[in-house]
């Protein structure tokens, strides 16, 4: 294995990793992810048409009007922390203009310009609402609309992760940042109704072909380390896909999610219960955990290579303790009021009522904000709630599975009114 830098030589590695390099594209549709990088702000849309367009028509046939007093639990909802997180939101869309979709794979949820009142609303309401009125906020300004499907809900968070500055026999697997040769771009720029649908992979011989399977990535030693952990923590940071690095000294860094190499993400946990290793009620975080320590190094391997899929990291500067990391958006995320979504089907921004069972809490409900993705969350009912950073958020986040969850989006009342006419 090659020494890893020192701290500062991290630093310097990072902004290497940075610079933009030419994007080779093939348009081979097997190597596409529907899935925008995490922590990588939407890019704004170009300006429109001088003169204004015509109110698009939507139509989004799983979605049926309802009223806020037959949400169980909305009466009694906190719904605080999902105004600041929809304020976050916000922030990311204002400088679109007002006939920019808000998301083209979404027609349901309009242009820009339908959620601009809500946005200012919000923002004047920022930091000094209480309870009652956050509440009232989201019922003078959106329409509930019910999700006609039900879906799974799974959690994630951002874990505290052991790390040194260069390995040793226990921290012997690295943290890498994104390699040189990875190359990424976005199908839409050359197809049109492509758009967000990009294709990862590598230049060879004037040809585009898919990147390398974690396997070939260990054993390449590709991506500059930006640090070394012990095996089982940074496979399952690269799940989670951003955490917080904790060193010998004491001090902190973050990383997040720079890239991953565009091969399918394959479940360890569905793999054990497939060979009757784990039951399948027993196939949580803990439990996978528990089957890798009792078995050891040589098993870990193996197993973890059966997931092709490779997750490259930043590392960033942890500015604040109390605020959330990046999502998919480029908002921070906010415990249990941020939830990863599908952005084949789903807008950044869009506040979602979500009813569920949670770990101690059967029959939970609560207003959350569309701010994030990932490689498993797929389809216009699956979710990802953020259950926060540290282990007590791990353990419950890794207990998380409802699949049984229901949905329902708020809409601008105007947008909704539109939808259903």
């Amino acid at each position: 294995m090659s020494p890893a830098p020192t701290r500062t030589g991290i630093w310097r590695a990072c902004a290497r990793l940075s610079a933009p390099g030419a994007v080779l594209i093939a348009l081979a549709l097997a190597g596409c992810a529907s899935t925008p990088p995490a922590g990588s702000a939407s890019a704004p849309s170009r300006p429109g048409a001088v003169s204004p367009a015509p109110p698009p028509a939507v139509s989004a046939p799983d979605l049926s009007e309802v009223r806020f007093s037959s949400l169980p639990g909305w009466a009694s909802a906190d719904a605080r922390p999902a105004l600041a997180a929809f304020v976050e939101s916000c922030r990311r869309v204002e400088a679109r203009p007002d006939d920019a979709p808000l998301a083209p794979n979404a027609p349901y949820a309009g242009r820009t310009g339908d959620w601009r009142e809500a946005c200012l609303e919000a923002a004047m309401l920022a930091g000094r609402a209480d309870r009652d009125t956050a509440r009232a906020f989201f019922e003078r300004q959106f329409t509930p609309m019910r999700l006609g499907a039900t879906g799974r809900l799974t959690g994630y968070y951002e874990p505290y992760v052991e790390v040194r500055e260069a390995p040793d026999r226990e921290f012997s697997m690295a943290i890498r940042g994104r390699p040189g040769d990875l190359l990424t771009g976005d199908l839409g720029q050359f197809i049109a109704g492509l758009e967000g649908q990009r294709i990862m992979g590598r230049a060879a011989d004037q040809s585009f072909e898919p990147y390398r399977p974690r396997a070939e990535i260990e054993a390449l030693n590709l991506g500059v380390p930006l640090a070394w952990g012990r095996p089982i923590d940074v496979f399952f940071l690269q799940i989670q896909g951003s955490g917080r690095l904790v060193y010998r000294d004491g001090g902190q860094a973050r990383v997040r999610f720079a890239a991953h190499n565009g091969l399918p993400y394959v479940s360890i946990g569905r793999i054990l219960i497939d060979r009757g290793e784990l039951p399948s009620h027993g196939a949580s975080k803990q439990d996978i955990e528990h089957w890798l320590r009792q078995r050891g190094p040589d098993a870990w391997t193996a197993l973890f290579n059966e997931n092709p899929r490779y997750v490259f990291f930043s590392l960033d500067v942890l500015n604040d303790p109390n605020e959330g990391p990046l999502g998919a958006q480029g908002a921070p995320l906010t415990p249990m009021a941020s939830m990863a979504v599908d952005p084949a089907y789903h807008a950044w921004g869009a506040p979602i009522f979500v009813e569920a069972v949670l770990p101690g809490a059967p029959h939970w409900s609560g207003l959350v904000i569309a701010q994030d993705a990932g490689g498993a969350i797929t389809g216009p009912a699956r979710g990802d709630l953020f259950y926060g950073w540290g282990p007590e958020a791990g353990e419950r986040a890794g207990r998380q599975n409802d699949p049984a969850a229901q949905w329902t989006i708020l809409l601008p009342r105007a947008l909704a009114a539109r939808l259903t006419s």
